[in-house]
């Protein structure tokens, strides 16, 4: 892959196609706003040279990175793209017309990837004509310079788009966390928990875990305590964690 178009100029967005286009590849950065546009190019010089006068990056490199990054107002301009990664504004109606419309645009080949923080990738993909192809790519601000990309997948999202995914992470010269134990590891090195929070729920029981947040749903907050469509399936399957030998891991005994 070589081919990538990252849809919003912002803050995410620019850092996003300035570590694309340093790593090699054709960027086009989308956005309807033309001072967005022009703002996001600014940055990326910015940051650019930033690099080469610490000496992080050659002149020639940082030529290149500039050069690789086309601009577009039109959404039209990602239908030759690889992938398309989606940083556009955090609004679920937004980002749901944004996939509609790349998948109606892009080759049926093509990863849709959002760099949403809080809006379910499951509930994205419904949008698209190809639920198996769409997955989460959350980058951590600054961009050019946060190692951690977060990986996540959808109900409906095919074990090779998580492989190729996590490639092209890599290939950026960052970390994807895509296992229940890179999860777990993240939040044991990140937040000194003592237990990653997909062991933990395994060892409460995922039927247990369940049964709690349809409580807190019902007595609460409907939305913000609904279960993942996955711990649902979970238990439906009969993967209730620890107990039953099968959960987020496997246990022989």
């Amino acid at each position: 892959m070589s081919r990538v178009a990252v849809v919003g100029a912002g803050t995410m967005g620019n850092g996003i196609a300035h570590v694309f286009a340093q790593h090699g590849w054709d960027v086009v950065l989308i956005d309807v706003s033309e001072a967005a546009l022009g703002g996001g190019l600014a940055t990326i010089r910015k940051n650019v040279e930033r690099l080469e006068k610490k000496g992080t990056i050659s002149h020639q490199l940082a030529a290149d990175t500039l050069g690789r990054v086309k601009t577009s107002k039109s959404l039209d301009a990602a239908k030759d793209a690889e992938i398309v990664v989606e940083a556009a504004t955090e609004n679920p109606g937004v980002k749901f017309k944004v996939f509609g419309d790349l998948g109606r645009l892009t080759a049926p080949s093509a990863i849709l990837a959002s760099n949403t923080s809080s809006i379910s990738i499951t509930e994205i993909a419904k949008h698209t004509d190809r639920p198996d192809k769409v997955i989460g790519m959350h980058f951590m601000n600054p961009v050019p310079v946060m190692k951690l990309v977060e990986v996540i997948r959808g109900q409906e999202t095919s074990s090779d788009t998580v492989k190729q995914t996590v490639a092209i992470v890599r290939d950026l010269g960052k970390t994807g966390i895509a296992t229940a134990a890179g999860v777990d590891e993240v939040m044991k090195l990140g937040m000194n928990h003592p237990l990653g929070p997909l062991a933990l729920a395994d060892l409460i029981g995922l039927d247990v875990c369940l049964a709690i947040l349809k409580v807190l749903q019902d007595g609460i907050d409907a939305h913000k305590y609904r279960p993942a469509p996955l711990l649902e399936k979970m238990v439906a399957q009969g993967q209730l964690g620890r107990k039953s030998g099968q959960g987020f891991y496997a246990y022989r005994d």
